[in-house]
């Protein structure tokens, strides 16, 4: 019996999607999902269930504190005038992002080399930890701290969008990163609406919260607190994720090991828009760095992700700020509102529209036209705070599913020619280098947006876009630059599908 196993495991088979042949080897955990893909043509829904689970506990807490941020550093008195609370603010947004650039690459080497499944169980450990702490911070630097720490230790994106390529057969990868995309998107969302709603508890409900109970003497320590909570159920039920790497010991001879898989890329130039990579070269494994077409698609998303950041946190500051300063005058409960609007009108959108949208115009041109809407949308955002009652409330719900929908899916499309651009076995490197890379204009984002919405509510009466038009017109700017690197000479395609 054991004899026809090994004769099994050790057939080659091919593949419908793929023109090359397949060797499974027993006892590897990445051969037995291979196996898996080959002989299951249907979607891999056990698999879509935790890719949504643990990408949403990754998401959660990155911008949870949005909403109350602005109380946060007005409650830790660090900020001498109110103009200055975005300065502050920016810095305690940028923390996360700062650790998590400094880490990702040894994160995405470590899931490489020991398995997506640990890297995943740690980083949902370290948001239990982390974000509890930062929900008891009782001084600015210790806010900023534990923020800075929770980014560094949790490095779950990374190796969870390498384990949606390997779960997924070809046709149904798109579903795949729409999937963690949107599990993302949604966490960006949804968890800004646990902070705004459960934020100040004792003074948002009082029936149920006195001042002297522990809420009530921190007020923000009750939705880093039920984040916690699901990030310890994620970390319990990740015992059970499938593992998807490649571990075979076999004579590295025959095996061609890793070092033999990657290919340096030379590029040439095309007519479509794009340049393809044209010829490929047998190279070392630490050459990475030199694919083409990964690292230019990772330079692109680096500059949306910035934007994306830099509005996350300028949206809640420009609607939390008073009117007299060209805000809506909301509060963290209104906020958090708005946000939960636009997570439902993105999930709807994203695993029911995005496949289709993405078979019918392609990754690269489903980018595009996200952004070349989002520059005009952004540019109403200012009039948008001239109106008031029920039509500002339904044009800024409305403007915000847009916004949401469109960054999203300008990342997945983004994120599925990262993949396509590397083999599975140097995935998690690969996606750690993008984390880093993007966690860094992330960082840049709240910092940057947080001094230019404070320098921009010092400029009212200024003759050349006044207050918050400045801080739209600068969105935009980041924007567009990002379409234009979509564009030929600078994004780069595959010439070999590694999908």
């Amino acid at each position: 019996m054991r004899d026809n196993t090994e004769a099994l495991l050790n057939t080659t088979t091919h593949s419908s999607s793929e023109d090359e042949h397949n060797y499974y080897y027993e006892n590897c955990p990445g051969c037995k999902i291979n196996q898996q893909k080959s002989l299951n043509p249907h979607f891999p829904l056990n698999h879509l269930f935790f890719l949504w689970v643990v990408t949403l506990c990754a998401a959660l807490p990155i911008s949870s504190l949005f909403p109350f941020l602005y109380f946060m550093i007005r409650d830790l008195h660090i900020a001498e005038r109110e103009e200055d609370i975005g300065y502050y603010a920016g810095f305690i947004g940028s923390s996360f992002m700062f650790g998590r650039a400094l880490t990702s690459v040894l994160w995405g080497m470590l899931a490489d080399r020991y398995g997506r499944k640990p890297v995943i169980i740690f980083g949902a450990v370290s948001v239990v930890i982390f974000n509890t702490l930062f929900g008891l911070s009782t001084s600015f630097w210790m806010a900023l701290s534990m923020r800075f720490l929770l980014g560094s230790l949790c490095g779950i994106l990374g190796p969870m969008r390498a384990y949606a390529a390997e779960v997924c057969r070809k046709e149904h990868q798109a579903l795949g990163m729409s999937v963690i995309s949107t599990s993302w998107g949604v966490g960006l969302v949804i968890g800004p609406a646990i902070g705004g709603y459960f934020a100040q508890p004792a003074e948002k409900y009082p029936s149920l919260f006195s001042e002297k109970s522990l809420f009530g003497r921190f007020p923000y320590f009750l939705p880093c607190l039920l984040i916690s909570l699901f990030a310890l159920f994620v970390s319990i039920i990740s015992c059970w994720l499938p593992e998807t790497l490649h571990i075979h010991h076999e004579d590295k001879k025959e095996q061609g090991g890793a070092a033999d898989g990657l290919e340096v890329v030379v590029c040439e130039s095309d007519v479509d828009g794009v340049i393809h990579s044209k010829k490929t070269l047998p190279s070392a494994k630490q050459s990475l760095l030199r694919n083409c077409p990964l690292m230019s698609a990772i330079l692109v998303y680096c500059v949306f992700q910035l934007h994306d950041m830099a509005y996350s946190e300028i949206f809640s500051l420009w609607a939390n700020s008073p009117r007299a300063i060209g805000g809506l005058s909301y509060t963290s409960a209104d906020v958090g509102e708005v946000l939960a609007f636009s997570g439902l009108g993105l999930l709807i959108f994203q695993l029911f529209l995005y496949p289709v949208v993405e078979r019918s115009f392609g990754p690269i041109m489903v980018s595009r036209i996200g952004a070349a809407v989002t520059i005009p949308l952004l540019s109403s955002y200012p009039f948008i705070a001239m109106l008031s009652g029920i039509s500002l409330l339904m044009v800024l719900n409305c403007a915000s599913v847009v916004k949401n929908v469109l960054s999203v899916a300008i990342s997945t499309g983004l994120f599925l020619l990262q993949n396509r651009a590397v083999p599975s076995e140097q995935r998690g490197a690969a996606n750690g280098i993008s984390m880093s890379a993007m966690s860094f204009f992330k960082a840049l984002g709240p910092a940057g947006g947080g001094a230019i919405f404070s320098w921009a509510q010092k400029r009212q009466n200024a003759s050349f876009l006044p207050g918050s038009q400045m801080v739209f017109f600068i969105l935009n700017a980041v924007e567009f630059i990002g379409l234009l690197m979509t564009l030929k000479p600078f994004l780069v395609l595959p010439s070999t599908d590694f999908s």
